[in-house]
């Protein structure tokens, strides 16, 4: 028994829903074998994926999307280390209530990035999304070394906004490291850097950005990559359009410019998780997150965890605590079913309080159906 869930947002890690289901299959089967491999799709708690994996938890202050200091955690084994940009630059790191669109930076990703450098790092999968930024991977490129000036040759003021300042990009001076290690760029998205699909449409809103700063953005990213096209020529634009460019407000496209291979975030996870070994051992497979719905189709986790399985001709069920897609669409996803919390609580404001005994009486269900 293979158990490889996603978090349930808001209520359970990854790993307490690996907890939760393993205590309701042995309520009915007390020796059943269980393993667990908490995944993520490359957003917020792929870091604690990796260390439920076994990689080593390294912590680090950086500066937040704010400028203020934070404690960020990234995760270590051998010479691969595995960084959530989230971590430093993550809506989770703003004060509840408070967006900053406009000034939001990646500075502290670029600090965390460089830490996994000095670590003796040579491969970083670098996984982002749920970020409170929107500036294009330029705070990141900074800490890393490169310099964005305005008329009077001085640094642009941080985030998105300030990109509408630049005149010069000098990244003469950017960690040369980069060019000799394995840089992966994992996301769950494919988003350009701008237009209709890019990072300030797509995702700015979530962000608190109005129709107004997602306008301002948008021009402004879209200055930003034309003055690094001076620079780098037109590489610049290429990866302006390249899938990943606009994940986590652009940082994709900073990644890319930094020489990153963009992957899709469960592929990469899997492949670090040691998930093929585990699965050839599974008889049976549970996955799942918060919500199934049609996301979860593009690139999330349990979509990602069924492939991989189907592939390998096991069988697969999801546990969620919202379901909302079609059974025929599940089943195309590999999914032989799914046990949503709501199943065994109707009550929703209980699930979302209290879930963790709701999955384990979903697990026990799991177990009578599958398992006996």
């Amino acid at each position: 028994m293979l158990i490889a869930a996603d978090k349930f947002k808001g209520t359970l890690t990854a790993v307490q829903v690996a907890e939760r289901v393993t205590a309701g299959l042995r309520r009915v089967l007390p020796t059943l074998e269980v393993e667990a491999l908490p995944v993520a799709d490359g957003g917020d708690g792929t870091v604690a994926a990796a260390i439920a994996a076994g990689f080593e938890r390294r912590e680090v202050r950086v500066a937040g999307p704010l400028g203020e200091p934070v404690t960020a955690t990234y995760a270590l084994r051998g010479d691969t280390a595995v960084v959530e940009m989230a971590e430093a630059s993550g809506l989770q790191r703003l004060p509840a209530g408070v967006f900053a669109p406009l000034t939001a930076s990646t500075y502290g990703s670029g600090q965390l990035l460089r830490a996994a450098l000095d670590a003796g790092s040579r491969t970083i999968v670098f996984g982002v999304g749920g970020s409170a930024t929107t500036d294009g991977g330029a705070g990141m490129l900074a800490a890393l070394g490169a310099r964005f000036l305005n008329a009077a040759g001085e640094p642009v003021g941080p985030g998105g906004g300030g990109l509408r300042d630049l005149v010069t990009a000098d990244l003469s001076g950017l960690d040369e490291r980069f060019a000799s290690i394995d840089f992966v760029l994992a996301s769950d998205v494919d988003n350009p850097l701008t237009g209709p699909k890019g990072a300030p449409a797509v995702y700015g809103p979530q962000k608190g950005a109005s129709p107004e700063d997602v306008a301002t953005l948008d021009a402004a990213l879209a200055h930003f990559a034309t003055v690094l096209e001076t620079t780098l020529g037109g590489r610049a634009a290429e990866h302006a359009i390249a899938p990943g460019a606009g994940a986590a407000g652009g940082i994709g496209y900073g990644a890319l410019i930094l020489g990153a291979r963009f992957r899709p975030g469960i592929e990469v996870m899997l492949d670090v998780l040691g998930f093929a070994a585990a699965l050839e051992k599974a008889t049976l497979v549970i996955t799942g997150e918060g919500s199934l719905d049609e996301q979860t189709l593009h690139g999330k986790a349990p979509a990602g965890v069924a492939a991989a399985a189907r592939a390998a001709d096991k069988e697969v069920v999801a546990v969620c605590g919202r379901f909302a897609l079609p059974p025929e669409a599940l089943g195309r996803a590999g999914i032989r079913r799914a046990y949503p919390l709501t199943d065994a609580e109707p009550d929703i404001q209980r699930c979302l309080a209290d879930p963790g005994p709701i999955l384990e009486n979903v697990a026990e269900r799991i177990a009578r159906d599958f398992l006996t």
